[in-house]
């Protein structure tokens, strides 16, 4: 579901195809999100690289925590609900997110609580940042280059996630099936698609659930 047309999955071939298999290989079906970039899968795949080299550096739970806080402060269903669902199978019960989201200061560590609302400031409006909340992070144990990192991933997260509403991509169906409180908490703007998701003619089984 888009504004625009994508082609579709039965017609891809090509570029469009080897991206759409990469898609359904991780997914176990071609979500949305790919169907969108279908037109230039180029930069889908620069966007991938990018990507890459910004959650490498990462601890794999905080640069969820960054991408959530990022996505609700941007208002983009897809990405927080994508996200929160990697949190919740990896690292929280459904509950606890639920109540890390809703205050996040009370529930997660000072450092961790810090760097949520600096990904929050960033997304919303980087503007609004200053020396001192850069100084927060410092004294929470966060070198430079840790504080680099998570500028870029909130900021990432802002190309992503409004490239995807700007032309009207729906999340997934599947996110439908979230538990009920934390599915209202991450479905902060556009609503969960209804129609069932596209897949490719394969064989294979898809290595993980997660979200580019």
């Amino acid at each position: 579901m888009a504004f625009i047309s994508t082609i579709p999955v039965d017609d891809a071939t090509g570029e469009v195809r080897a991206a759409y298999e990469r898609s359904q290989a991780r997914f176990g079906y071609v979500p949305n999100h790919a169907k969108v970039f279908s037109h230039r899968p180029q930069v889908l795949a620069a966007w991938e690289g990018l990507l890459k080299s910004v959650r490498g550096n990462l601890d794999p739970r905080r640069y969820e925590l960054i991408s959530v806080a990022a996505a609700r402060a941007l208002r983009s269903s897809y990405c927080a609900l994508a996200h929160g669902v990697i949190l919740r199978d990896r690292f929280y019960s459904a509950p606890r997110l639920t109540a890390i989201i809703d205050d996040a200061a009370a529930e997660l560590s000072p450092a961790d609580a810090a760097i949520v609302a600096f990904a929050e400031k960033v997304a919303r409006d980087a503007t609004t940042t200053t020396e001192t909340d850069v100084r927060a992070l410092r004294e929470h144990g966060l070198s430079d280059a840790e504080i680099f990192d998570v500028a870029a991933a909130a900021a990432v997260r802002s190309f992503f996630s409004k490239l995807l509403d700007a032309l009207g991509v729906a999340p997934d169906s599947q996110y439908g099936e979230v538990e009920d409180e934390l599915r209202r908490r991450l479905t902060v703007g556009r609503p969960i698609d209804t129609s069932a998701a596209a897949r490719l003619p394969t064989t294979e089984t898809p290595d993980a659930r997660g979200h580019r």
